[in-house]
């Protein structure tokens, strides 16, 4: 039997591996994509993106965390909400979601291979059964996302010692919860977990939590979280972890210090590393990194030519949003489409825990190491007219603002909704608005937007040497 030909093969439908195939199908180009979990939509819909932000805004719901006496009525929070209450809508998206992404698949006369792709030469994927078939292509992308890292000394069991996989498939809520790594899915499973009532403790090797945002930004989340009842633990790491045979006995945990923590449940959030290993990858020449990530350049293509990769497997910013763009891009230089050839140099970053932050450009302390004349702008959400309808007691919004021509070249956020806030703050930064440009826009009343036209006075009572708020 024939090998089917294609004009591109991508392997997996992650939120990279669906935008291109997608792309280059709507550009009349004939495209397969292999598959090899039950659902379609990779970690974005299966296992990260999607399914922890669900829990976040669950966790909010059956707390009542953000209305609590917000009317001067307490909401009868005396039911105690079970796990299956905490995993029901995540599931739904889940559910959804996959459905939907394989419906756009099918709209586009994309053929769908469910199996493991390997390369057998430099045009030909080997699909696994169930599909069990050789496809040829002109072009291959490389889209198969990532796994959670797995240290040898760490009992990952799935039922009770976690990665950030498992965490999402428990049967039980944890009475307390050891979170190991301080990163973007530590911290929010940490946020989520105190929020729905767990006790938890958060461990990190390093005095630095998200080194990559302003450190106002990162002291105020930490301050948050720490009144929150999350015990912090820095400068630490598990020497080991001793898993009883009964589940009503504790975990023992210790740490580098020597400390014993006992909790319920376990969970290592230490980064992830690149899904390659079933590709083959040495059999076409394709090296990787210590993390099993994949070396691309500006155009998401490999080492060789007609091979790309986009997503997570390739690292940094491992983001859905900027996966998407990637996977669009990368067959954009395929096919020379001519309408999309880079990724924008500013895009936000949104990280979900609670208090949500997200920020865009330069942070104070990059302004300083560079040099940078600059100046600050801060709006609360505790002044702000929405604020206080919404009963927002913490928060702020700041801007960093170049003084040579008062353009704005950072916009950070931590509070409520920060991450749909950013998006007006990308725009600030990318076209260089300035703060006379920020003062004279109409927003709604109230809105939170009004929180970049008062970070934007307070900038400007700051260069007038007249400060009104302190």
């Amino acid at each position: 039997m024939a090998n089917k030909q294609y004009d591109l093969i991508v392997i997996g439908t992650g939120p990279g591996g669906e935008k291109a195939a997608v792309k280059a199908a709507y550009f009349g180009h004939k495209v397969a994509i292999v598959e090899h979990a039950g659902l379609f939509g990779g970690a974005e819909v299966i296992t990260g993106t999607l399914p922890s932000k669900t829990l976040k805004e669950t966790a909010l719901f059956l707390s009542g965390k953000q209305e609590k006496g917000l009317f001067s009525i307490e909401r009868d929070l005396s039911r105690k909400a079970s796990i299956e209450d905490f995993m029901f809508r995540k599931n739904l998206i889940t559910s959804t979601e996959a459905r939907a992404i394989g419906e756009n698949l099918q709209r586009h006369g994309i053929d769908v291979y469910h199996g493991t792709g390997s390369f057998e030469d430099l045009h030909t994927i080997r699909v696994s059964p169930p599909a069990d078939c050789s496809l040829v292509a002109d072009f291959i992308l490389i889209a198969t996302g990532s796994y959670p890292h797995h240290p040898a000394h760490i009992p990952f069991d799935g039922h009770r010692v976690h990665d950030s996989d498992t965490i999402l498939q428990i049967k039980r809520f944890p009475q307390s919860l050891c979170v190991v790594g301080a990163g973007v899915i530590g911290c929010e499973y940490a946020t989520i977990f105190s929020t729905a009532g767990s006790k938890v403790y958060l461990v990190n090797d390093k005095t630095e939590v998200f080194s990559f945002l302003d450190r106002e930004v990162t002291e105020a989340f930490l301050e948050e979280i720490q009144e929150n009842g999350i015990e912090t633990l820095f400068n630490k790491a598990v020497n080991s972890i001793e898993v009883p045979e009964s589940d009503s006995a504790p975990l023992r945990i210790t740490l580098s210090d020597n400390r014993v923590l006992e909790t319920d449940m376990f969970l290592l959030a230490a980064g992830r590393s690149g899904n390659v290993r079933s590709l083959n990858l040495e059999k076409v020449g394709i090296p990787v990194g210590p993390r099993e990530q994949i070396y691309v350049d500006a155009s998401y293509r490999t080492k060789v030519p007609h091979i790309f990769a986009v997503g997570d497997v390739i690292g940094f910013p491992a983001l859905a949003s900027t996966s998407m763009e990637q996977g669009r891009i990368a067959v954009a230089h395929m096919f020379h489409t001519q309408d999309l050839e880079h990724n924008s140099l500013f895009f936000p970053y949104g990280i979900y825990t609670i208090p949500e932050i997200s920020m865009v450009g330069l942070t104070e302390q990059e302004a300083q190491k560079k040099a940078i004349p600059y100046v600050t702008g801060l709006a609360r959400y505790a002044d702000m007219p929405r604020g206080k309808i919404m009963g927002a007691q913490r928060g702020f919004l700041k801007l960093i603002v170049k003084r040579e021509n008062l353009s704005i070249c950072g916009v950070h956020i931590i509070g409520n909704i920060a991450t749909e806030l950013i998006h007006y703050g990308t725009h600030l930064v990318e076209d260089k608005k300035d703060l006379y440009f920020l003062i004279s826009q109409i927003f709604n009343y109230p809105t939170f937007h009004d929180l970049y036209k008062y970070a934007a006075y307070d900038a400007l009572s700051t260069l007038a040497g007249h400060k009104v708020k302190p």
